[in-house]
């Protein structure tokens, strides 16, 4: 089985998601970049995918870096190259028979090229939604868990849960 990787266009998600967009607004960029992390780094972690978000370093200039952040691998292009252009570089050193590559996108323009070269395209939009499902989906499983948990912390072992379930299922039969 392949290997997956998804490769985000980070200011393309920023201008995407609405969360994101408001803090745009307000001139919080760095709040913006950090909620689109944590939230990233949640969907990897439970979906078991490697990911590398990709800034252009033309909004910030000076900060070119390459760093791991919430296990993301996180890449500020060097002035001059867009996060376009990395993107559809990466995508297709990276796009083989061993990696699935998805890159996340808004950008028709760079969904076609990295479509050219056999990776996978989804959009902002796309995206969002996925990461809704999962964390309705973490979130459910959370509970699981607290009531999983509640019923551990129960005084009744197995036996005496089943024997009073057996004399509820008799006590139920002899009312009819």
């Amino acid at each position: 089985m392949k290997s997956q990787l998804l490769i985000v266009d980070g200011y393309n998600m920023i201008g995407a998601w609405p969360e994101l967009v408001l803090l745009k607004k307000q001139d919080r960029m760095e709040d913006a970049r950090e909620a689109l992390l944590q939230r990233l780094s949640n969907y990897a972690k439970y979906e078991g995918l490697r990911v590398i978000v990709v800034f252009d370093a033309q909004l910030v200039p000076g900060i070119t870096q390459n760093y791991t952040k919430y296990q993301l691998e996180v890449v500020f292009t060097e002035e001059g190259e867009t996060a376009d252009s990395y993107i559809e570089r990466v995508a297709g050193e990276l796009n083989d028979r061993l990696t699935q590559v998805t890159v996340a996108t808004s950008d028709l323009a760079e969904q076609w090229v990295v479509f050219s070269q056999g990776a996978l395209r989804t959009s902002a939009r796309e995206l969002y939604k996925m990461l809704e499902k999962t964390e309705k989906t973490i979130h459910r499983h959370q509970e699981d868990i607290q009531f999983t948990s509640f019923r551990r912390n129960s005084p009744w072992d197995d036996n005496q849960l089943s024997a009073l379930q057996q004399k509820l299922k008799e006590l139920s039969k002899k009312k009819k």
